[in-house]
């Protein structure tokens, strides 16, 4: 599920014009954001994201999977700071859900 949920919204900001995003009214902070930046958010989120899943699944350096959620949970923290001080209450539950889910998959895999 965080996984699914990071590559979605990524892939939305990196192919959908930060106009669309707007418009939206779900990335009320592109609004004010570059279109590099809306792009590199999208791309961390998808590279977070198969960091997640791909070393856990292949067994190939399966010390990424927990890194790659720290990384998440680093997104989270910043995306609530953002959301925070622009006074956009809406997606703070969102927000802190994945940042929770993060931090349990990363002390899941770090731990165990």
């Amino acid at each position: 599920m965080l996984a699914l949920t990071y590559i979605a919204a990524g892939w939305l900001k990196l192919v959908r014009p930060r106009e669309q995003l707007v418009a939206s009214g779900n990335f009320d902070w592109t609004k004010d954001s570059s279109d590099a930046a809306v792009k590199a958010v999208g791309l961390v989120e998808i590279l977070g994201a198969l960091g997640v899943i791909l070393p856990w699944l292949t067994g190939i350096a399966p010390i990424l999977t927990p890194i790659a959620a720290v990384g998440l949970v680093v997104v989270q923290i910043f995306a609530l700071r953002i959301h925070l001080v622009r006074h956009e209450h809406q997606p703070l539950p969102v927000n802190a859900l994945l940042l929770l889910l993060a931090a349990f998959t990363a002390a899941g895999r770090f731990l165990g």
